[in-house]
Order: C-alpha cells, then structure tokens, then sequence
C-alpha cells in the first residue's frame, strides 16, 4: 500500500488527481478501522494531517469557514458559541481520543447514515467545499449524501471546508444509543431556529439511508411559531412536529434497533428539542411561562 504525504493543498489535489483511489485519511477513526477489520484496502492512503488549511477555521464572507480536518475538541472549544448544534453534537463523538482526531469532513467522507454531525449540518443549512485541480465547488449538506456511505464526491475530489452561518437563534441536538457513551446512534435528531428570516432547519439521523431534512415539519412548525410575540407551545403543535419528523424518515430493523423504535425516537427527540429550543428563545416572556 502507498502512503502519500503532501505538504500543502495543492500537493493534495494533485495525488488525488494522479491517484483516484487514494484514500484521505486525517484523523483516521473510520479509515483506520476499516483497515483493521480488512473492510477495505485501498492501494494509497493520502494522509492529509501536514495539510494546514484543512487545520483551520475562520470567517468568509460573514459565515464560518470550517476547514474540513478540525478535531471535534476544537469545535467545542473554538466554536461552540457561534455553532451550538455542532458542537453539542460534536460532544456525542466517540471518547475523548476520538474526538481529538475525528472531523467534520471525515464524517462527511464517510457518508455514514449514523455520523454524528450530519443531523446539526443539515439544520444550519451547511455547505460543503469541494475541490480538485479541476476547480472548487459548493454543494449543500443536503445534496451531499447519495446512498448509504455514498456522497457526490469525484474520485479526483477532496472535502476542504464546511461553510456554516453563526447560528441566529437556539439549535438543539439530540441522540438516542444502546448505551449513554461512545455509541453508534440508533437515531439522532438536530434542530435550529432561524428568527430572521422566520425559519426552522431540521436534521434527521441514522433512519434512513441518507441523513437527510424532515421538510414538512420545517414548514409546519414555521408556521406556528409565533416569532414576534413567543409564546408557550401547545401540546398539540409539538406532536403534530414529532409526527411529522418521525413521518420524515424511512429506518431499518437492525441489531441497534428496530424501524418502528426509530420513528419513535425521532418523535420524542423532536417534541424535546423543540421545547428546549423554543424555551430558550423566548425566554423572559411571561407568555412563555
């Protein structure tokens, strides 16, 4: 097996360019398990850690420039006040060891229906950066994932940034296991509040072949929000939301759960990150009390 080491991203993109299927590999949580257990074994790994740019974060046009290899630990840290979602999802990754060395743009690479991110990326309207020595591309979140553990990345293409705006109003994440740490998600949930242009994002997890947006609910509950004046929701307005997030997913039965426990689970997340998030939004109202 190869092991090709860039210094810069120019130098990455040309071994990607000149090999295909080298595989990137960063942190190395899902690539290095895939080795162990002989799932995969690619011809070249393409190991991006000297990459700087893909180290950093900062601002670009009045969004955040998250470059595609910061470690979950500094997303907490760093950024968890600008990104709340991600972070609390970021503090549901693995153990600490993991997530020193895991990444936003792994869990992206690795497509998986169940990664951890992908539900709070989805809510905040992410974009992803994608780039060749063909050119650079922006794609939403939302268009990213084509299959299970499939995304719409060319072989010559390598994830360089995620693009999120400094959340405007309360996010939530919730996530549901087979145990309260270091678990494979048997479904997830990620919600934002978007007050200024009076909008709600959702993000569904490991309950369908893709993470994917419960639409539907966004529109719904948009609706029924009372963004000027808040004020307590009713019992009804929040089941009707979990009803139509649970409606939104299409699960599996598997060894981590079953499809009807999944769409459960959703229903109950979003009930309770919805009451979470809107609370805090209209928090000091006595109409909220």
């Amino acid at each position: 097996m190869e092991f090709l080491r860039p210094a810069t991203l120019a130098d990455a993109l040309a071994a990607k360019a000149a090999s295909p299927g080298a595989v990137p590999i960063a942190g190395g949580t899902d690539v290095m398990v895939e080795l162990n257990f002989d799932h995969r074994r690619p011809g070249a790994l393409l190991d991006l850690g000297r990459v700087a740019e893909l180290h950093e974060h900062g601002t670009d046009d009045g969004r955040i420039r998250l470059g595609a290899a910061v470690p979950y630990t500094r997303i907490i840290t760093e950024l968890g006040a600008k990104l709340p979602g991600l972070a609390m999802a970021s503090r549901t990754v693995g153990s600490p060891q993991i997530r020193n060395r895991g990444s936003v743009g792994g869990n992206l690479g690795a497509a998986s229906p169940a990664g951890d991110s992908h539900p709070a990326l989805l809510a905040a309207d992410a974009e992803v950066e994608i780039a060749s020595v063909r050119g650079t591309r922006i794609v939403a979140a939302k268009d990213f994932y084509v299959g299970v553990k499939k995304n719409i990345l060319e072989p010559d293409e390598l994830i360089t940034s995620v693009l999120l705006a400094p959340a405007t109003g309360p996010q939530q994440f919730s996530k549901i296991g087979t145990r309260n740490a270091m678990v494979i998600a048997v479904a997830a949930f990620g919600l934002a509040l978007h007050p200024a242009e009076q909008r709600v994002g959702t993000g569904v997890g490991s309950a369908a072949p893709t993470p994917r947006r419960a639409f539907e609910a966004e529109e719904f509950l948009a609706g029924e929000l009372d963004w000027e004046s808040p004020r307590a929701l009713t019992d009804s307005v929040k089941r009707r939301f979990g009803d139509l997030v649970a409606g939104a997913a299409s699960p599996i039965d598997d060894v981590r759960g079953s499809a009807a426990y999944r769409r459960h689970a959703l229903g109950v997340m979003a009930r309770r990150t919805l009451t979470w998030a809107w609370g805090e939004y209209c928090e000091g109202s006595a109409k909220c009390a």
